[in-house]
């Protein structure tokens, strides 16, 4: 074809062309509107078995179509999370957990013919919303008029059963018929959580909860109380405003089932809803419900709760406001935690007298920048700038009225001071007698605590408990954001107690969360015994209790995270056990005879732990380690034995007196270290068989190669002779001294530190150890190997309680 007749047939084909693009418009017009009456008006509201969901296929909504239910991407990243949200102003009063997001534009929500309801994603783990634990037939997950998504069991004769329901998991956003409360027979809370920032879903620094005792709603920031809404009465509350209250009916249950608040619109509105903003507000859209943003913890207007003192440096009517502008960054100083939300700048900068301004760092609304000594030479007032919130004054004192207000609290305070150092000097020494009463009593208290099963007590003790000793009583809450809902991937390990998880504070501070479990036959009284006793032991051997927390059913000790695992974990396995050298084995020998010192004869208690082994052994960052585990330990007034017939322990670290006769003192700890001294020196288990001619344990074993003198042979053979002669041998002798068969032959936990401290011979020999000759192991394997093992074996005669509650402050 020539140009001349491609230019001649152009109108042709431009004319046809044109044609066919018209088409293709009205089509993709028409595929435009039938998509969106699909997504507002779709008539399907729920899965049945074997059915999907997923952002292709549509949404679900309600009958009514108040609410609908899909899988949007998330507007930060490309997260997906299933949600909630209403169909005529689009605002999301439900999501997935935020915690577990779906990656991509892959997810699909099904509900398979097993019962089971899920979110899958070309990438990442599936995420369970439900799961039967047997196949069941006949499911059904409906999206309600209400807002909630309902998994039910449909039966025959025309009846349902909830299998699992959105409302159990609530966010920041309260809708009608949604309750706050805890479920009696799952043990669940239902309770209000606001978002670190706008931008972010993360759980935040405030709680909305419903506290039965008293009938009342209260806020919580970072586990304290700051806010309360007065008792109910007249189906009103005192400190929400009457407007927030004239449209609702509220529903109160209390019975053996539940404890639980709600509301229902008075005239069938369905955008009245609460919403909880990340800065502690609660509103319905028309106003303010609750301002817990204005709670500095001295004021009590509003609801607000006195929680703390008012720093020295701020005056009654100091609050924050939000301020527009351009300032310069002289005097600043930076906190880059992404975990620090509007609320907790605000309170740090509250805190601190030279911060009078603060803005969030990162543009999510995290992190924040402190401003020092700002003036209004700092900072110019711009609609156009950025935002930042300034300490200012609403009180219109003048300032001659405040200098004379000043000038008066000063004298009373001096007068004050001269009266109180009058007393003083008259009642020093009942002072004493009064303070060790008082701790008494808090200790009392916290035993009550511990068996009473209403939080109520917990709240109302929890100024005179930080009073008493330090000790923190936690919030639920937060141990909960901690542990990430004590996700199974924070787990640490099991004891005897309960599960142990590893938890972060808002402040980065790791933890380790002991749980006491409900199916545990010995944790109730192992809780009651360390909270009685190591709340008053403070050394740096010892693992320190940072505090507990007491909700319902919950029991919760928690403490100090070590990173190291513990003393077993290295000391028993061929590879890890060269990470021991001698100069860190003597250096944890030291440390253990010193923390068993301090507890058999400075502390406050004198106490035997009762449990000492490898297990028990915690190790820090720098390897410095930590007695853990008080729960079978003792108390005892002077140097005496005592009986018992309950005979708890480790076979193989049990003394002699004990083990056969109940009978406890110091040196049946004495016993415990021996046996665990000669552990880290072979690295070698005390119950394994050594010797080719007769089973001898490792006591045994050692008797024989110092009979000898050939101890040396005893040392580990990873530590590759790297260590000093005359230390090691001089730690074989203690060891044996320690596991003579009479108590009265064992050096106390004095001589002992001073053996290992003093370079001087030892005059004293030891006699004919206990347990000589260990009786044949069960498992051959360790027989024939002798030591390089992972496996823990405690042995259970028919006398003897086993228990293993070793707390594992490690990582998984």
């Amino acid at each position: 074809m020539t140009l001349l007749h491609m230019f001649l047939l152009f109108p042709c084909f431009k004319h046809a062309m044109r044609h066919k693009l018209q088409k293709l418009l009205a089509f993709m017009c028409l595929c435009l509107w039938w998509s969106t009456c699909i997504h507002v008006e779709a008539a399907n509201d729920s899965l049945n078995p074997g059915d999907t969901l997923n952002s292709d296929t549509g949404t679900l909504c309600s009958k009514k179509s108040k609410y609908c239910l899909d899988l949007p991407s998330s507007n930060v990243d490309d997260n997906q999370y299933l949600v909630v949200s209403t169909v005529n102003k689009n605002i999301v009063v439900w999501t997935s957990d935020v915690n577990q997001p779906v990656h991509g534009d892959s997810a699909v929500l099904s509900l398979n013919r097993s019962g089971v309801l899920k979110i899958e994603s070309e990438r990442g783990k599936p995420i369970i919303l439900y799961s039967p634990p047997q196949p069941i037939n006949n499911t059904k997950a409906t999206l309600l008029d209400t807002g909630n998504f309902v998994l039910q069991q449909l039966h025959p004769n025309g009846t349902n059963t909830l299998l699992w329901q959105s409302f159990d998991y609530p966010i920041d956003t309260l809708i009608p018929t949604m309750k706050l409360g805890v479920n009696h027979k799952t043990g669940h809370h239902w309770l209000l959580v606001s978002s670190l920032a706008n931008t972010l879903g993360t759980p935040g620094a405030f709680s909305l909860e419903w506290k039965p005792v008293g009938q009342e709603l209260i806020i919580r920031r970072r586990g304290k109380v700051c806010w309360k809404s007065g008792k109910l009465r007249n189906n009103r509350f005192e400190h929400i405003p009457e407007d927030a209250q004239r449209r609702l009916n509220y529903t109160i249950v209390s019975n053996g089932d539940e404890n639980s608040f709600s509301f229902i619109t008075t005239n069938e509105e369905p955008d009245i809803m609460w919403i909880f903003s990340e800065t502690g507000q609660i509103s319905d859209g028309k106003g303010y419900v609750a301002r817990a943003d204005l709670c500095y913890g001295y004021n009590t207007d509003g609801g607000c709760q006195r929680w703390q003192d008012i720093p020295k440096c701020r005056n009654p009517g100091d609050v924050f406001q939000k301020k527009t502008g351009y300032f310069n960054y002289q005097n600043t100083s930076i906190e880059g935690n992404i975990s620090y939300g509007y609320s907790d700048c605000e309170a740090n900068c509250w805190s601190n007298c030279n911060c009078t301004a603060f803005r969030e760092m990162y543009s999510n609304g995290t992190g924040c920048i402190f401003f020092h000594w700002i003036s209004a030479d700092n900072y110019t007032f711009d609609s156009t700038g950025e935002n930042f919130y300034l300490l200012v004054n609403m009180l219109t004192n003048h300032k001659g009225t405040r200098k004379w207000i000043w000038i008066g609290a000063v004298a009373a305070t001096a007068l004050l001071a001269i009266c109180l150092f009058t007393i003083c000097l008259a009642l020093k020494k009942r002072k004493f007698v009064f303070q060790e009463k008082k701790r008494q009593r808090m200790v009392m208290k916290m035993v009550h605590l511990a068996t009473c099963s209403r939080s109520s007590a917990m709240e109302d003790f929890e100024v005179d408990l930080k009073k008493g000793n330090g000790l923190k009583l936690f919030n639920y809450t937060s141990v909960m954001a901690a542990t990430n809902g004590f996700s199974p991937e924070n787990k640490l390990g099991q004891g005897g107690f309960g599960p142990v998880y590893k938890g972060i504070l808002p402040t980065g501070q790791e933890i380790a969360v002991k749980r006491l479990s409900k199916t545990s036959g010995q944790g109730i009284v192992e809780f009651k015994n360390e909270l009685t006793l190591i709340c008053e032991l403070q050394h740096m051997n010892l693992v320190q209790l940072l505090g507990c927390c007491i909700d319902e059913e919950e029991r919760i000790l928690i403490y100090e995270y070590m990173s190291n695992k513990s003393l077993d974990f290295y000391l028993f396995d061929c590879t890890r056990g060269k990470l021991l050298d001698w100069k860190k084995r003597f250096k944890i020998i030291e440390g253990i005879s010193q923390g068993l010192l301090y507890l058999h004869k400075y502390s406050r208690l004198k106490i035997i732990h009762r449990d000492l082994k490898g297990s028990n052994i915690l190790l820090d960052e720098n390897m410095n380690p930590k007695i853990s585990d008080f729960g079978m330990a003792r108390i005892f007034t002077q140097e005496s034995v005592s009986n018992t017939n309950r005979i708890v322990g480790t076979h193989g670290y049990m003394s002699p007196e004990y083990m056969m006769e109940g009978v406890f003192s110091t040196k049946s700890d004495v016993y415990s270290f021996g046996v665990l001294l000669l552990e880290i020196v072979s690295g070698r288990r005390s119950l394994g068989c050594y010797g080719v001619d007769r089973p001898l344990n490792l006591i045994g074993h050692t008797w024989e190669l110092w009979k000898d003198g050939a101890s040396l042979e005893l040392v580990d053979p990873s530590i590759n002779k790297s260590f000093d002669p005359e230390e090691v041998q001089r730690c074989i002798h203690i060891g044996l001294l320690c596991v003579q068969h009479y108590a009265d032959d064992r050096p106390t936990m004095s001589d002992i530190v001073s053996m290992l401290t003093n370079k001087s011979a030892i005059v004293s020999l030891p006699e004919r150890p206990a347990f000589y000759v260990g009786r044949k192991i069960i498992h051959d394997e360790l027989s024939s190997k002798g030591f390089c093992t992972d496996s823990t074996i405690e042995i259970a005669a028919s006398t003897v309680e086993i228990t293993s509650s070793t707390i594992d402050m490690t990582d998984s």
